[in-house]
């Protein structure tokens, strides 16, 4: 059972660090308290590469979201990624307990039966959970939720995901330096699944694409439930470094032309002009045209996209996504990408926002970027995973001690823009992130 109604996701991304406090109202909608954000420069293509700098990220983003929600923060649901985490398929059969009817102790019984048929995993690896796929009670096939059916018999088949312990450990380290109890570790192209998703695409067949700041990420459902994913080692960084390289100029100008200028789309990229660039360390303007720029940006897009189509292809679930692509994350603002993905695709596609938000500060959180913390948060509800009664805490008690020690100027500008601020800015400090 819930202890309360509230649960916690963090987002340990490649760009930033994002944690979402919510609740769930009467109708089961998600109304968000508060929310925190930093820069993270502490992993490299969703991997940790500096302890240190990752938990400053994620104490300065804690920080945030207990101060806007006056409310403590301990347990938390974190999400992993990363090119070494990976799925496996499992079947598993047992018997129905002695009153014939399906109950939770038979669900977990089965999930446990189809962990322990697993082949070949070697002692690098250890299994971060396990989704359902399909339950079969007898002769009663394609069910999702057997609770309360009568049988002698269940089968199935589940997804296991796994990953690299050392490279778990890390991100746990990272978590629980930062003073944080970890709830649960979640895969993340299956939080950000549930937070873009619409139920009737979900069983229809949909492939969800969050393209973030160091990797891209792959899920595929069909028929209801997750059949295959994979991490791509291509993102939204690469586009920056291929503008900074074709333009001469460093990552910061590169991400500020991306900003103000970037499309991934050249027939709707407008007219052509020259742009001024800033110099390096006092050298003079020069000037780039913009469609060249574009062309930078959309030869990038075009080999990520080409790269989840093959994904997709390889997958042998290309001809049952009838519902077509959601791109999600950070990546997916970029204008023209909707345009580009649907001539690389061949399938109908939209951008992807949270969904299921009701109220609070929902403005704060609609928005591509948030999609993987808000499925965290979800998935923490769905999984029965919420802070304890004692993690509540009185404005009073959110004190400014919470904060790391060593907050540097730097840091202070990751704050997030107060709400009201004009989209363009908002757009702005995102891509800054990036």
């Amino acid at each position: 059972m819930l202890k309360s109604n509230i649960a916690v996701g963090l987002d340990i991304g490649t760009t930033k660090v994002c944690v979402v406090v919510a609740e769930k109202d009467e109708i089961g909608k998600l109304n968000v308290l508060g929310k925190g954000r930093s820069n993270s420069d502490g992993l490299q293509r969703a991997t940790v590469v500096n302890i240190n700098k990752t938990v400053e990220a994620i104490k300065a983003a804690v920080a945030d979201a207990e101060r806007e929600s006056s409310i403590r923060i301990l347990g938390v649901n974190v999400g992993i990624s990363g090119a070494h985490v990976h799925c496996i398929h499992s079947n598993s059969e047992i018997s129905i307990n002695q009153t014939g009817i399906v109950n939770d102790s038979d669900v977990k019984r089965f999930l446990e039966k189809a962990k322990t048929n697993i082949r070949y995993l070697d002692i690098d690896h250890e299994i971060i959970h396990v989704i359902p796929q399909e339950f079969i009670v007898d002769d009663q096939e394609g069910l999702l939720d057997p609770i309360g059916m009568a049988g002698t018999t269940m089968r199935g088949s589940a997804y296991i995901v796994v990953g690299l312990r050392t490279k778990i450990r890390n991100i746990k380290q990272c978590v629980e330096k930062a003073g944080l109890e970890i709830s649960a570790v979640t895969f993340e192209p299956v939080a950000s699944g549930m937070a873009v998703m619409k139920e009737r695409e979900k069983k229809s067949g949909v492939v969800v694409i969050d393209i973030g700041g160091g990797t891209t990420e792959v899920a595929i459902y069909i028929d209801g439930a997750i059949r295959y994913s994979e991490v791509i080692k291509v993102a939204a960084n690469d586009v920056t470094h291929d503008l900074a390289h074709g333009v001469k100029a460093l990552y910061e100008v590169a991400e500020e032309l991306k900003i103000k200028h970037g499309c991934a789309y050249t027939p709707i990229s407008g007219v052509d002009e020259d742009i001024l660039i800033e110099g390096i360390e006092g050298r003079p303007q020069k000037s780039f045209p913009k469609s060249s720029l574009t062309m930078i940006i959309e030869a990038r897009m075009m080999e990520i996209l080409e790269l989840v189509r093959d994904s997709v292809k390889r997958s042998g679930y290309y001809e049952y996504i009838n519902a077509g692509a959601i791109i999600t994350g950070g990546g997916s603002l970029l204008p023209g990408t909707e345009e580009l993905a649907h001539d690389v695709l061949g399938l109908d596609v939209r951008i992807g926002y949270p969904e299921g938000v009701s109220g609070g500060i929902k403005g704060s959180v609609n928005n591509p970027m948030y999609a993987t913390v808000m499925g965290l948060v979800a998935y923490a509800f769905q999984n029965n995973m919420s802070l304890p009664d004692h993690n509540f805490a009185s404005p009073a008690e959110v004190i400014p001690q919470d904060i790391p020690a060593q907050i540097t100027e730097e840091a202070e500008e990751q704050v997030p823009n107060p709400a009201g601020k004009k989209i363009v800015e908002r757009m702005k400090k995102f891509w800054d992130n990036l």
